[in-house]
């Protein structure tokens, strides 16, 4: 049990560091300043880490997405190295970045939900009048 724990430990350390490296020392200019990193989840052998990222602002347009993305996995190797220095690791993962639809995903459900009240409320007054 304490492996688990102490995966999700190198996970949220590592969410934590790759969140302000990707703001402050990835130099790309066309890397979007709002990506957020969402979660990370460590491979038990310690050799990936998945990373997943959202691009809030951005999510309808997928080639945005794809350039981000893009631009993630060539930093790749120098955020690994820089995590290496951050963190105290034997082995530092490899990073394998992932563009986490959930935020999307919950926002169109979010308006499905608000577009039902909605109508529901409008068939409500409509049944009052009658």
């Amino acid at each position: 049990m304490k492996e688990f724990s102490r995966l999700d430990r190198i996970g949220d350390q590592m969410q934590r560091e790759l969140a302000v490296m990707i703001q402050r020392e990835v130099k790309d200019p066309r890397l979007d300043a709002m990506i957020t990193v969402s979660g990370v989840k460590v491979s038990k052998d310690l050799g990936y880490a998945d990373v997943y990222v959202t691009i809030l602002g951005k999510e309808d347009k997928p080639e945005v997405i794809a350039e981000n993305m893009a631009i993630l996995k060539q930093a790749a190797g120098f955020l690994r190295s820089r995590i290496g220095q951050a963190i105290k690791l034997r082995v530092v993962p490899q990073l394998r970045f992932h563009f986490d639809e959930s935020v999307r995903r919950g926002q169109e459900l979010s308006s499905l939900i608000e577009r039902a009240m909605a109508e529901d409320r409008s068939r409500h007054r409509e049944d009052g009048k009658d």
